[in-house]
């Protein structure tokens, strides 16, 4: 059965690469702050990785080798791991630790999400779907003027994408079908995960999510419904989509 643009009515977003631009964030505030402690980071590379261990260890609360915890627990955790792998844990309070996990909650926009979303408003309703915590989401809409209707964490659901009940979970409290719900991802396995459940996809390429030295997902390798370069194309190709 084929796409119909017809059957949605939800436009729901991934957050972290898709809607903001997490690698710029991050480095900054990253070599900000050691900056203040008299440590030379390089914020690009720690952000790298920093954000690698963000799908093994939601992986592991997902997989039920550990209990539930929220992504800044998470975030923590494989902070205090780098430091130590860096040989600067001495260098970093509890306070400029608290502060960078906190970086994930500052992050900008790209250039065409604040107003690719304004015009999917129109039509649809148009929600955050993201491993983020609900704090973190609230902060970093609000510091980045995404003009979301609403906030859909996978701390409502306790599992991360791309289990099925992080997208279903979604589903249940808009009370909508899941066919009536078209996720917008810049990654191969959060459209992967949103299929399985039954959802429509776009996949929305960001080739400088990873920085200029990093290959992101490419649309050849990704199967989804529709392909976008920002979320302005993707408001003018949903255009002919029923009002809500």
């Amino acid at each position: 059965m084929g796409f119909d643009v017809g059957a949605i009515r939800v436009v729901a977003c991934d957050i972290f690469g898709t809607t903001v631009d997490w690698r710029t964030g991050v480095a900054r505030q990253v070599a900000a702050i050691a900056a203040e402690r008299g440590v030379a980071l390089e914020g690009g590379a720690f952000a790298d990785d920093w954000r690698e261990r963000y799908l093994p260890s939601m992986q592991r609360v997902s997989g039920g080798e550990r209990e539930w915890v929220y992504l800044d627990t998470l975030h923590r955790e494989s902070l205090d791991e780098l430091l130590e792998l860096r040989g600067v844990a001495d260098a970093f309070d509890e306070g400029a630790r608290r502060r960078l996990v906190r970086a994930w909650h500052r992050l900008p926009a790209w250039e065409d999400s604040v107003d690719g979303l304004a015009g999917l408003r129109e039509r649809y309703v148009v929600a955050a779907l993201s491993n983020g915590g609900f704090a973190l989401l609230t902060n970093l809409v609000k510091g980045a003027g995404l003009p979301f209707d609403c906030i859909l964490s996978a701390e409502l659901a306790r599992t991360y994408k791309p289990e099925p009940e992080a997208y279903l979970t979604a589903v249940r409290l808009l009370d909508v079908d899941p066919a009536e719900v078209l996720m917008v991802a810049a990654h191969k396995w959060d459209i992967d995960g949103a299929r399985e459940a039954g959802l429509a996809t776009a996949f929305l390429e960001r080739p400088l999510e990873k920085g200029p030295s990093v290959t992101a997902d490419r649309a050849d390798d990704v199967e989804s419904d529709l392909v976008v370069r920002g979320f302005g194309e993707l408001a003018v190709l949903l255009e002919a989509g029923p009002r809500t």
